[in-house]
């Protein structure tokens, strides 16, 4: 004899096709909020346009190994405005547009790929915003740990972080979700499925649906939804935020969007991904998709799109000027920030570093 003891599902949310039509008549209000969708969407052409400049100062030395954030803009600015100010973001290493929204400059993004450590000094950002985290998937347990201590204190407040399909296969994801449902966390875990783990498929990751139920394995409410809709993204956010904060605990959200960039400036995703590929996923791309939508309503036009584009490109160059301006860190600074007392054989090194400039 055999009894189901459990069933699970999976719901996928889609309100903006890649045509930029409303494809659902239950949108969320922010379908018809213009204003905030133009904000929003200023934003996005801000990061791609950073973006895209950052890789050419990586290219002519001017920059260490980037991580381009190109096909996320969606899903970033969605997390980062779904956000209030007192909550906590621990995001992992091409967040910016998330990072953007809540005050980190585009200056000090170009100070950490620098090599410069002052770039995770956030000046206007929430300073118990955490910092990069290249580790793959830490950033998760050190949300969890945010959320346990808001639970604590009794405050409402958020803790937000976000892996990649990667990183959905470490330890550390799963046991940021195994500690959100033993102990009810006010947390956010989103999952960035763009397709490729540096060269490995998502294929070749897991033979799961979806990688939205792993949280149902553990007992959070999970869904999928289409990461190259804004509106999408940022009702799923809003959800789960608006859950964890009155206190019915943790969620994680799968968002299905596509890395139309290499993984790094290290990398050459030509030798691994074929090109039709990379051409359809093209055509699904957030911006493109909510121009055009803003467009069809009559909020948007060219006229509009030149003088955005003139605009980043100014707020850009400013920030590389800014950037290239800082100079260089002091030899002992990389030894004076980790430790209240420096080892004896670390203070043997700095005093040697020192000696040599000398």
């Amino acid at each position: 004899m055999s009894t189901t003891v459990a069933t699970f599902k999976i719901d996928y949310y889609q309100f903006l096709d890649a045509e930029g039509r409303l494809v659902s008549p239950q949108a969320p209000a922010l379908a018809r909020d213009f204003e905030e969708l133009e904000k929003l969407y200023r934003l996005m052409v801000q990061v791609r346009v950073f973006d895209k400049k950052a890789v050419a100062l990586q290219r002519t030395g001017k920059l260490g190994t980037y991580a381009s954030c190109l096909g996320h803009e969606a899903a970033h600015v969605a997390m980062g405005s779904a956000m209030r100010p007192e909550d906590c973001f621990a995001p992992m290493y091409r967040e910016y547009g998330a990072q953007m929204y809540r005050g980190v400059k585009m200056s000090e993004i170009l100070l950490y790929w620098g090599g410069d450590e002052r770039g995770n000094d956030f000046q206007e950002a929430p300073k118990h915003d955490f910092p990069w985290c290249v580790p793959i998937a830490t950033q998760c347990l050190h949300a969890a740990g945010a959320a346990l201590a808001y639970k604590l204190r009794d405050e409402q407040r958020v803790a937000v972080s976000v892996v990649g399909d990667g990183g959905s296969s470490k330890g550390d994801f799963l046991e940021a979700i195994n500690a959100a449902s033993a102990f009810q966390l006010p947390l956010v875990l989103i999952v960035v499925n763009n397709q490729w783990a540096i060269s490995v498929p998502r294929k070749k990751q897991n033979t799961a649906q979806t990688l939205a139920q792993k949280g149902i394995a553990g007992g959070l409410p999970s869904i999928q939804v289409d990461g190259n809709d804004l509106i999408a993204c940022r009702w799923a956010m809003e959800k789960a935020i608006e859950r964890a904060r009155a206190g019915k605990g943790a969620s994680v959200i799968e968002m299905m969007t596509y890395r139309l960039s290499d993984h790094t400036t290290a990398d050459d995703a030509r030798r691994y991904r074929p090109d039709d590929e990379v051409e359809q996923a093209w055509s699904k791309e957030p911006i493109k998709r909510l121009r055009a939508y803003l467009t069809q309503q009559g909020v948007w036009n060219d006229e509009k799109e030149n003088a955005l584009q003139e605009e980043c490109a100014t707020k850009v160059e400013a920030a590389v000027e800014e950037y290239l301006a800082v100079g260089k860190p002091s030899i002992e600074s990389m030894f004076d920030y980790m430790y209240a007392e420096l080892p004896h054989d670390l203070a043997a090194q700095r005093e040697r570093a020192l000696e040599e400039l000398k």
